[in-house]
């Protein structure tokens, strides 16, 4: 009878010590795992930018004065000299009627300088005769010769006055074609700065009147590309847009220029990309926000893990070793993860290329590890409280 009790209070202390030990042990992790399949990839630069026309002219006035009439308004099509406004050319006017006054009196003072020339020659000429036959003096041959001499001097400075006067004249007439306010190009009128009545001031910097679009159906993108992104691109490559006008709709476009200057906002450098678009149909319009893609590379049927099994760190607690550099993904190997090292190429938002690696197309890759403890936490469900 003792040795059966005795038996059965070892089996309680064993079976109590065997409760603590499978109480006390850490619970298996649990793995999620995908697949690693073939499929396509397209690496891509985000940025935004503004679309614009391609060639943006702004008109302005150099003349001052008051605008007397204006012949187009915002959307207006317009060709290449066309008249677009007018600036009252009063006070112009009667500064090429003074400037031609002026030329006309310099005209004058040019005739008598010559006629004058013409009556110290005669003087001069016929001094040097009665010199020779000693009837005049030394000095009233000089004083004849002087005479001449300035006569000689005026006339010069006559017709120096007729082309200042001339100049003069034509600056007012120049100043005067200027009141009208013509179209250089052809193109779309998208501003107007001006209306009727209004003085504009061109003494110390020439104010715009009028901004024209050039060639709305071809427009072009100013994206701004930071400085980590900027050494993937390439003139050429394809570009994918939107704007928020038409959210369902993707526009397409091509990289037609790199601006090395930079720009630093805020201690972060970007450089402006320039994306040439078609606008055929009118869509876009100028000052438009754009979300562009720029396409750096496109790849079909290529093998691919999870960016987040290239993410995913585990400790192995049974070596020492240090945690392996370079990029890597877990595999599951008969229920016990093992890491392999790859060599990766391009990548999306979602996947990465394997260009090498001891990785076969549907092998089992861990993205996430999840322990028994988290998953019943994640399942418990609160006990409802006491009733009274």
């Amino acid at each position: 009878m003792k040795k059966i009790i005795a038996a059965s209070v070892i089996l309680i202390l064993i079976l109590i010590a065997l409760f603590f030990f499978l109480s006390r042990r850490e619970p298996a992790p649990q793995y999620i795992t995908q697949t690693a399949d073939r499929g396509d990839i397209r690496a891509t630069v985000s940025a935004t930018g503004t679309v614009n026309a391609v060639t943006t002219v702004l008109v302005g006035t150099q003349v001052s004065g008051t605008i007397k009439e204006l012949y187009v308004d915002y959307n207006s099509t317009v060709r290449q000299g066309q008249l677009l406004a007018r600036i009252d050319p009063a006070s112009i006017e009667a500064q090429v009627a003074q400037a031609a006054a002026n030329l006309s009196l310099a005209r004058a003072n040019l005739e008598k300088s010559k006629v004058a020339l013409r009556d110290t020659v005669s003087v001069f000429e016929r001094n040097k005769i009665l010199y020779g036959k000693n009837f005049i003096s030394r000095h009233d041959l000089d004083t004849s010769e002087t005479a001449y001499l300035s006569a000689l001097a005026q006339i010069k400075a006559s017709e120096a006055q007729v082309e200042q006067t001339r100049a003069a004249l034509n600056l007012a007439e120049t100043n005067l074609r200027y009141t009208r306010i013509v179209s250089p190009v052809k193109g779309t009128v998208i501003s107007r700065s001006v209306d009727v009545g209004q003085t504009v001031a061109a003494s110390f910097q020439t104010p715009t009147l009028f901004t024209i679009a050039q060639d709305l159906t071809k427009m072009q993108i100013v994206a701004n590309i930071d400085e980590a992104d900027i050494g993937r691109l390439r003139v050429g490559q394809p570009v994918t847009f939107t704007v928020d006008a038409y959210p369902d709709l993707t526009f397409g476009g091509n990289v037609s220029e790199i601006r090395n200057s930079p720009t630093t906002v805020q201690n972060v450098v970007t450089y402006d990309v320039i994306v040439k678009v078609d606008n055929s149909d009118l869509k876009l319009k100028p000052g438009m926000t754009a979300n562009v893609s720029i396409v750096i590379d496109d790849k079909k049927g290529i093998l691919r893990v999870p960016n987040a099994a290239l993410r995913l760190k585990i400790q192995d607690k049974s070596s020492s070793a240090p945690a392996p550099k370079g990029p890597g993904v877990w595999v599951l190997e008969n229920k016990k993860p093992k890491r392999v090292p790859l060599s990766i190429g391009i990548s999306d938002n979602r996947f990465t290329e394997v260009v090498s690696g001891k990785i076969l197309q549907g092998a089992p890759v861990i993205v996430e590890v999840k322990s028994n403890d988290q998953k019943n936490a994640a399942t418990q469900t609160p006990r409802p409280g006491p009733r009274f």
